[in-house]
């Protein structure tokens, strides 16, 4: 079978089964990110569990050099994984940093690169501690890992999700994908703030820090392969299914602006463009974040997924 008959997720789901944890109160493949106890014998303080996330960005899948600066692209690549720390409700500490990179490529280019990873590194308090680097023959590699804590047994799993749950996101959705849309498109000029949440995403850790201390709160994940792809992983893992009410979308008014000018679809940019970095969450209907969310849905028994008001299936981003 073909990598693109597999699928990503089918891929992951192999390796997963073909693999083992080495303490059952740890958390491995099939979360945001990995978790592992600490004690104080390893180094860590009482009762905390370590976060562990590694995400890749290569040239001409994730970013495509003629539309992106350097700096632009160091914020992201640290971007994107911070995100996974938030995703689980913990507090970033640390990243390593690996790059494959051409001999041609010049040395203002790997400058800038790095003001940017700094900037929002030091942004979260995530240290760069190492990393690796080698020759590439042609496209940018790039792998980061983060690090993060949270205290023990307390990070949030997409596993979670309870029949009877509010389905819920921070923040406003479609924004990178529209902007993106508009790079593909030549059009980078038409709209400022939807091309910088697609380059310069702010991931969302204060966010997921306050959702973590509610026992309310219940699974969690950061969006971004689109609502329409990411809400199935937590399904899957909860053995639960949702219905969402796509009228109640948070969509920014510049999305709905140039929807409206582009004759495009705000809700299929929302649910199946990705790259919003958003949280996507579950929580009891009597609990109260002290945080900006919107509820636009619930999760069922049945394990399906309903899109009310919709005009498909939405399943997201396909990586292979």
């Amino acid at each position: 079978m073909k990598m693109q008959q597999l699928g990503e997720f089918g891929l992951i789901d192999r390796i997963r089964k073909m693999t083992s944890v080495p303490d059952p109160s740890w958390v491995g493949i099939g979360d945001d990110c990995a978790v592992i106890p600490l004690s104080p014998e390893t180094g860590g303080a009482p009762a905390s569990d370590l976060l562990v996330s590694t995400d890749m960005l290569v040239e001409g899948t994730h970013f495509l050099m003629e539309d992106i600066s350097p700096r632009q692209l160091g914020w992201k690549s640290a971007a994107v994984n911070i995100s996974d720390i938030a995703a689980m409700g913990g507090k970033p500490i640390a990243t390593f940093l690996s790059l494959a990179l051409p001999k041609t490529l010049p040395e203002q280019w790997m400058q800038e690169f790095m003001e940017g990873y700094n900037g929002i590194s030091e942004k979260y308090g995530a240290a760069l501690l190492g990393g690796d680097t080698t020759c590439s023959p042609d496209r940018i590699c790039i792998n980061v890992t983060v690090l993060g804590t949270c205290p023990r047994g307390k990070a949030k799993l997409r596993s979670a999700a309870r029949s009877g749950d509010l389905v819920c996101v921070t923040g406003t959705l479609g924004d990178s994908a529209a902007g993106l849309k508009l790079i593909l498109s030549g059009l980078k000029g038409a709209a400022p703030r939807l091309m910088d949440r697609h380059y310069t995403p702010t991931p969302r850790v204060e966010e997921g820090l306050a959702l973590s201390c509610l026992p309310g709160v219940h699974a969690m994940m950061d969006i971004s392969d689109g609502v329409g792809s990411d809400l199935r992983h937590i399904l899957d893992e909860s053995g639960v299914g949702a219905r969402i009410d796509t009228g109640k979308l948070p969509i920014s008014k510049e999305l709905q602006a140039l929807c409206s000018e582009k004759g495009w679809d705000p809700k299929e940019l929302a649910l199946s463009g990705g790259e919003d970095y958003e949280l996507l969450f579950t929580m009891d209907p009597q609990e109260t974040p002290d945080i900006p969310y919107t509820v636009i849905g619930e999760i069922t028994a049945n394990p399906t997924v309903t899109w009310e008001g919709g005009s498909r299936d939405y399943m997201g981003y396909k990586h292979f």
